[in-house]
């Protein structure tokens, strides 16, 4: 079988994430709102604004617009980009290494290139994450950072809190992205033989991969949700001018 060069892997990863990513990000706002809500309070002592996901995609709409439902997707694209674009790249590096050919090699190669991608991608994700949870003050939920755009918020963070301020909460990044991308990588390749065994679709149709990928997803949310609580929470939390 033909093998995609790693750099191939890079600009193809990173562009189909990318295009992903304009779809996917109005439920990242819904998400992030919903991790957001409640946060470090007992259940029944807080006003949920946010309930369940079609109820919250229409509490975002009248909120802050249709438009609205798309903040922070430069940031989010910016994300896919560097984060994708590193993971694949480093996975196809590891493969043709041969670590996927030893026994849990698929794993870890998959846990390590997500973790660098994670590491790289932070600063967009911190920005993504600000600018998603900003909203009016009656339905805000989370600290609020009153960023106007991607750069504006790096500037800011720049200038407020240094490099390091720009890659605060990657400590809770790398984990999630670790356990997600070793999931995915890991089951699509067998949810996409055992989608083929089914002869449900024709061998070569790109349907066969759709499917694969999505029964894959279904194993990565499982593991990585847990992670990308703590992970939203820790980007968006305020900190003081010495940045604790």
């Amino acid at each position: 079988m033909e093998t995609v060069p790693p750099a191939v892997d890079l600009v193809l990863g990173a562009s189909a994430c990318c295009l992903a990513c304009v779809f996917t990000n109005p439920l990242e706002v819904v998400k992030t709102r919903l991790q957001l809500q409640g946060e470090l309070q007992a259940r029944g002592t807080y006003p949920r604004l946010y309930r369940g996901f079609v109820a919250s995609v229409v509490a975002v709409a009248r909120a802050d617009g249709l438009c609205g439902l798309q903040k922070g997707l430069a940031a989010g694209l910016l994300y896919q980009g560097l984060m994708n674009g590193v993971r694949f790249y480093c996975y196809s590096l590891a493969c043709q290494a041969g670590l996927s050919q030893q026994p849990g090699g698929t794993v870890v190669a998959g846990a390590v290139a997500g973790a660098l991608g994670a590491f790289v991608g932070s600063p967009a994700y911190l920005v993504k994450t600000q600018l998603q949870a900003q909203t009016v003050a009656a339905m805000a939920v989370g600290h609020q950072h009153h960023h106007q755009s991607l750069l504006g918020a790096l500037e800011t963070i720049w200038r407020q809190q240094g490099l390091a301020g720009l890659w605060r909460g990657v400590g809770g990044a790398v984990p999630r992205v670790m356990v997600g991308s070793a999931a995915q990588l890991a089951t699509f390749a067998s949810a996409k033989a055992w989608v083929q065994e089914r002869q449900w679709l024709p061998e070569d149709s790109w349907l066969v991969a759709l499917a694969g990928g999505m029964i894959s997803s279904i194993a990565v949310v499982a593991v990585m949700t847990p992670f990308d609580v703590v992970s939203t929470r820790l980007y968006n939390q305020p900190v003081d001018g010495a940045g604790r």
